[in-house]
């Protein structure tokens, strides 16, 4: 299996990941305030909780908590987050690829299939938030609540996975 990003030229490679890092934390630094109001009892993760809310009345239960401002909050944040998915996806996805680079064939295989991983965790975070999205919205149906909660958890094992797998690849030699 190849790495979805083995086409970037190697010079390109290290820059592109040090800008999608960047853009990276600079988004998640704005996540981080508009999660600051939606940090209710009944949702002390904040968005987290929500997302992981899994029944109608846990997620009713974060709903009933925030107030207008806080729901605001909560759906630009939703909104922001489709620009945040390919940006974490691709420095992420990158910092494999530099990981990967000239190490033993298991370890290149797991990196290039982590890779991929990574572009499917953020198609899951988009399955996510329109789930959410519905539920903020008032249509929270029965599917809505268990989906959101059944993407976040494959999107987060996905992600620390790719986070452990590019941590590893400093610790694994040539």
């Amino acid at each position: 299996m190849r790495h979805p990003l083995e086409f970037i030229p190697q010079n390109l490679r290290k820059p592109l990941f040090l800008t999608f890092l960047a853009l990276t934390i600079l988004i998640f630094g704005i996540f981080r305030g508009l999660d600051q109001p939606l940090r209710t009892s009944p949702a002390p993760s904040g968005i987290v909780s929500f997302e992981l809310a899994r029944t109608l009345e846990t997620s009713q239960s974060i709903l009933d908590s925030w107030d207008a401002d806080a729901r605001i909050a909560a759906a630009f944040g939703l909104g922001i987050d489709y620009l945040f998915m390919p940006v974490y996806a691709l420095a992420l996805s990158l910092g494999l690829l530099l990981a990967m680079n000239g190490k033993t064939s298991i370890y290149y295989s797991a990196a290039a299939w982590m890779g991929w991983g990574v572009f499917a965790a953020a198609a899951f975070d988009a399955v996510e938030n329109f789930a959410l999205w519905q539920v903020l919205t008032g249509g929270a149906l029965p599917p809505y609540p268990q989906t959101a909660a059944l993407c976040a958890v494959i999107k987060f094992i996905l992600l620390i996975a790719g986070l452990v797998t590019a941590l590893a690849g400093g610790l694994i030699r040539k």
